[in-house]
């Protein structure tokens, strides 16, 4: 009988939880319907996906009308700043920042290389953004600040509303990639100047392939894809019924008991955190212990090269990553930990632990023994 997984790696992605696929299942095999279609089978679909939009929208307070569905964050992210985009010929300058997932961070850089107006707010050894040298970078011609809600590697959380307050003065759209961050901690829209926010299913213990755009009812908005009516006319092509099912039933399961989800997945974390930082004196925390996720931490254990310690790792078959999973097989280091300024040796030297509910106090002590046990043979390797 092989050793069971221990999962730390839920920001890359999060294990289906069994109520969401059983809840998939009838719209994978006896509800097929085109959700477009005029007939019971099809309005069978069409109930399912409306069901799905109020779940969502509940989970981050908004109106159920104001939740787009899209293939996930990443497409969402590129859509919400395309729409921007394309409102004003005079206005198509971006604000976004050096940390942000690569989803906007690549988008961006692509329009720059391409002769596109991008400011890139850089931001604080400690991972932290400075609202006040957001707003100084904002142009006439801003046309949006797109901003993160959470870190993907470090899990610090940025001062969103003064941003969206700022964002509003200035009369400039505002996007939050909250991927991160929804189900993990409360976001509530409804009373918020954000006028377009990012949501990922797989991130929340639903499956992959779907996401959301929350658009805020009272901002122009120019769709990505273009072609049937779905979504209200604001993003074409048949709907996945199946999987926006699930992403519906799993923002429900986070709403539920979130406080408490967040408070003992927290105390997961800092249990663990603290057992690395006792065992391993030299390892040290990526980003401010204050303002951050309940789940995440960012550890780097200087003299010992991360990819290594994965290696170790997987054959106890303990999962964890090196940074965003977005960049495994790169061999750069990644833009956020470059953006923070942090050595060469420990970019190269961190690996991100990152918790569920799914987790147990049991997985947390053998992590800590395991994670120990690698670092120390690669530390004594190093040492000859």
């Amino acid at each position: 009988m092989p050793q069971p997984i221990i999962y730390l790696d839920n920001n890359a992605t999060t294990p289906l939880d069994p109520a969401v696929l059983e809840e998939m299942l009838p719209f994978l095999t006896t509800e097929y319907g085109n959700p477009s279609s005029a007939y019971q089978l099809g309005a069978h679909s069409r109930a399912a996906i409306e069901l799905a939009r109020e779940r969502v929208a509940s989970l981050v307070g908004c109106a159920a009308g104001e939740i787009v569905f899209t293939s996930g964050g990443t497409e969402s992210n590129n859509t919400a700043i395309h729409s921007a985009l394309q409102l004003d010929p005079a206005r198509q300058h971006i604000v976004t920042t050096a940390v942000e997932h690569s989803a906007t961070f690549r988008y961006c850089e692509q329009l720059a290389e391409r002769g596109g107006a991008v400011t890139f707010v850089g931001v604080a050894e400690d991972g932290t953004l400075d609202p006040d040298e957001l707003e100084q970078v904002i142009r006439p011609e801003t046309a949006i600040i797109s901003v993160q809600w959470a870190n993907n590697e470090t899990g610090v959380i940025f001062p969103i509303e003064r941003i969206a307050e700022i964002a509003s003065r200035h009369r400039v759209l505002l996007h939050s990639d909250a991927v991160q961050a929804a189900g993990k901690i409360p976001i509530a829209l409804g009373t918020s100047k954000i006028n377009f926010l990012s949501l990922s299913a797989h991130k929340l213990h639903g499956p992959k392939g779907v996401g959301a755009l929350f658009v805020h009812r009272r901002s122009a908005f120019r769709p990505l894809l273009i072609g049937g009516g779905q979504e209200n006319r604001r993003r074409a092509g048949t709907e996945n019924v199946a999987s926006i099912v699930g992403f519906g039933k799993a923002a429900e399961l986070a709403a539920i008991g979130l406080n408490a989800h967040a408070a003992r997945i927290q105390s997961m974390r800092d249990a663990f955190e603290a057992g690395i930082l006792a065992q391993i004196p030299s390892a040290v925390v990526n980003g401010t212990r204050h303002t951050r996720l309940p789940n995440t931490t960012s550890l780097a254990f200087p003299g010992v090269d991360s990819e290594a310690v994965l290696i170790l790792l997987d054959r106890h078959r303990i999962c964890c990553s090196a940074g965003s999973a977005c960049r495994a097989g790169s061999t750069e280091t990644s833009h956020v930990l470059r953006a923070m300024n942090l050595s060469e040796e420990r970019q190269r030297s961190t690996l991100r632990f990152s918790f569920s509910r799914f987790n147990t106090e049991t997985e947390v002590t053998q992590a800590i023994s395991g994670l120990s046990r690698a670092v120390e043979q690669l530390q004594t390797l190093s040492n000859g």
